[in-house]
């Protein structure tokens, strides 16, 4: 167990994982399991398989979702980094609920881009017993996400955003309330982009890349080899990439500043605030917060902004 102690103070993950206890409640993890030159026991963190397997047991194991599956070449995201993401948000409610973490599916939570993986309303269901609804573009990630959830016999509401161009609208009716939305965005501009981050990703890896060779991994000739945690395009790029996706966000957001307590996003590059604060400052938010979150060697963060002054914010 390799200690993560920058993960949040609440994060599960914080000590590293126990592969011995996680194979043992999750068998299938097993075959990917072997000692690390260091003498722990650890997978292989290149083999989507991998990855995909300590994925399904960390779900079992932590957050009680008996069966996990995605598809191939679905975003097969990091659990502990996700998970921080949650707990962050529940500090930000708390804050306007003198500082006791409101629990419990009064709680609302919308998801912007839940993915099939559905890892935030899994996670934060479990965690604090919200309410989620997550929403896509994909109609495959919903159907996937609707039968991890019917497999779980798991209350968590699903919408397809039937509009590329929009992300709030055609999701929150007239009579929605949410207190928290939450999102990350695609971050690349281009497929182009995305293909030069993967190999960017794979060289730090130590992984040798031969795209648009064909050999590579069984790929066709001229297709981007994939990461080790998959992504279908609209999860990795969209025009303008992660600020143009943001900054739509938050055109949108005031359409319904009155039916959200909080609007937030995570934000991956730090100069990407800038123009954000400034968009913001703009269309007349009334509070807009950076909660920086540092995971392992890495800190990311998240922008929350809310129309609604503090002394009318009730959960």
């Amino acid at each position: 167990m390799t200690p993560k102690h920058a993960l949040h103070p609440r994060n599960q993950h914080r000590e590293g994982y126990d592969f011995s206890r996680l194979v043992v409640q999750s068998p299938a993890l097993g075959a990917f399991v072997r000692p690390s030159p260091a003498g722990q026991l650890s997978i292989d963190f290149h083999d989507e398989q991998a990855v995909r397997a300590l994925n399904s047991a960390l779900l079992k194991s932590c957050y009680k979702v008996n069966f996990w599956d995605i598809p191939p070449d679905y975003l097969c995201p990091p659990i502990p980094g996700r998970v921080d993401y949650i707990h962050y948000l529940a500090d930000l409610l708390a804050e306007d609920n003198q500082r006791e973490i409101p629990r419990g599916r009064n709680i609302k939570v919308l998801d912007i881009g839940t993915g099939a993986n559905l890892v935030y309303p899994l996670t934060g269901q479990a965690e604090y017993g919200w309410q989620f609804t997550g929403t896509d573009i994909d109609p495959t990630s919903i159907k996937v996400a609707q039968q991890i959830c019917q497999f779980n016999k798991l209350k968590i509401s699903l919408k397809l955003q039937k509009k590329r161009s929009d992300i709030f609208r055609g999701i929150i009716g007239s009579q929605d309330g949410f207190h928290l939305t939450m999102c990350n965005p695609p971050f690349h501009t281009s497929m182009d982009a995305a293909s030069k981050g993967t190999q960017r990703k794979w060289k730090n890896l130590g992984k040798e890349q031969h795209i648009g060779a064909g050999k590579a991994r069984g790929k066709e000739k001229g297709k981007p080899d994939k990461l080790n945690f998959g992504g279908q395009n609209a999860e990795l790029w969209c025009p303008g990439g992660e600020v143009k996706f943001i900054a739509t966000m938050i055109e949108q957001s005031v359409e319904f500043a009155e039916q959200c307590l909080w609007f937030t996003s995570l934000v991956s590059k730090k100069d990407n605030l800038k123009p954000l604060y400034k968009l913001l400052q703009q269309v007349g938010a009334v509070e807009v917060k950076t909660v920086n979150m540092a995971q392992g060697q890495k800190v990311s963060r998240f922008i929350a902004w809310s129309f609604i002054d503090s002394g009318q914010r009730q959960l």
